[in-house]
């Protein structure tokens, strides 16, 4: 993208920003600094957990979160395929089986029948996620895994502030792993972090995540070996003054996803965003639209393509993950989640940050809209 186009995603970063960064490059400690567990104290009271663990990624998240809970090689993981974020990679590099439940068709979040319809023996865990913002149904997949036994993880790296009957994202797994890698809304650059409730699983997050500086001389503590996955003081420090201002860039994409609801009632069969009867608030990852019936994936991708002609980052949402290739591989194919195949078939990323103008938006939804017509499907298009 040219520097006049318009992306996709822009972080939200002020002078509050630019003037923290500033301070701790100053600061004779850029690794295993104070800021880190400022953040990670920070955190686990906005969410309202009693424990959170900062991590370079959500992905090493996830994985840190599969070993603190003994899950890896002989055991199955239940994940959704549909979402943007790779988390089911973090469940086969643990070397634990992921296998692949369908989504609901309006929310995009897994379908509680169709995760039980997969849990078998093997199954050790649930990996539910809030995708795009909107938050999974956390009373019957807990309610699900109560009744087999099984753990529950909460993959919110494309959630943050959403509600769900009183409480923020991140409150409902026995752990929840964030990212803060971009286009979410509270961006450090790269890093995650895991929340619970469980002291001594925190404990465990902490020693497999990397060795204190009091421990590097210490011949016990490679009985068991740490991933070397914290964060630094700088993403830290950059994601605790974002932390602070989360409200404030909440509130902004709240006004630029009101813009966009605006302009597209011009195309037909507009429908409201879909929020589900149990959902108290949802701060959308992205701004999704989903094509009508008549669409198909290759005119999807011909929008996509004319929209980056007039310098519009779009995109797919999502490529169904048990449709690439390294599930192919392993046996996964075409018709397993066909939920999921159909919505990810026909959904369109536009452009969602605090940067936009109406102005941007009004071009940016016209632009589609000329583009569906361009490609033979009418204005056939819905949220």
């Amino acid at each position: 993208m040219t520097e006049n186009a318009i992306p996709l995603s822009d972080p939200d970063i002020t002078m509050a920003e630019i003037d923290a960064v500033t301070a701790v490059l100053k600061a004779p400690r850029l690794s295993n600094g104070p800021a880190v567990a400022e953040f990670e104290t920070e955190f686990a009271a906005y969410v309202g957990r009693k424990h959170a663990v900062a991590v370079s990624s959500g992905t090493l998240g996830m994985m840190l979160c599969l070993r603190a809970y003994d899950i890896g090689p002989g055991h199955e993981v239940i994940v959704s395929p549909y979402s943007w974020h790779q988390i089911a990679q973090a469940v086969a590099l643990s070397g634990a089986a992921p296998v692949f439940a369908d989504i609901d068709y309006w929310s995009g979040t897994l379908s509680p029948d169709k995760v039980e319809a997969k849990i078998s023996a093997q199954t050790k865990a649930i990996v539910a996620g809030n995708t795009n913002g909107h938050p999974a149904s956390w009373n019957a997949l807990r309610a699900l895994a109560e009744r087999h036994a099984v753990l529950l993880i909460e993959d919110s790296t494309e959630a943050i502030g959403s509600r769900y009957q009183g409480k923020r994202v991140g409150g409902f797994g026995d752990c929840a792993i964030f990212d803060f890698s971009q286009p979410g809304a509270l961006v450090c650059g790269e890093g995650g972090i895991v929340v619970t409730d469980d002291a001594q699983i925190a404990s465990t997050l902490r020693y497999h995540r990397a060795r204190r500086l009091d421990e590097r001389f210490s011949v016990s503590i490679t009985t068991r070996l740490p991933y070397q996955a914290a964060m630094s003081d700088i993403s830290a420090t950059l994601a605790l003054a974002q932390l602070r201002r989360i409200d404030a860039i909440l509130a902004q994409r709240k006004q630029i996803e009101l813009y966009y609801f605006d302009y597209v009632k011009s195309f037909e069969g507009i429908k409201d965003p879909y929020i589900a009867p149990e959902v108290d608030e949802v701060h959308w990852f992205l701004y999704l639209v989903h094509l009508g019936t008549r669409f198909t994936r290759s005119s999807r991708d011909a929008i996509i393509d004319d929209l980056h002609v007039e310098l519009v980052e779009a995109a797919a949402y999502c490529q169904p993950q048990h449709l690439q290739r390294f599930y192919l591989d392993r046996g996964h194919r075409k018709g397993e989640c066909p939920v999921t195949e159909k919505v990810a078939d026909r959904i369109l990323a536009l452009p969602f940050h605090g940067h936009l103008t109406e102005e941007q938006i009004g071009f940016i939804v016209q632009t589609a809209k000329d583009a569906s017509v361009n490609v033979g499907a009418g204005s056939a298009i819905y949220l």
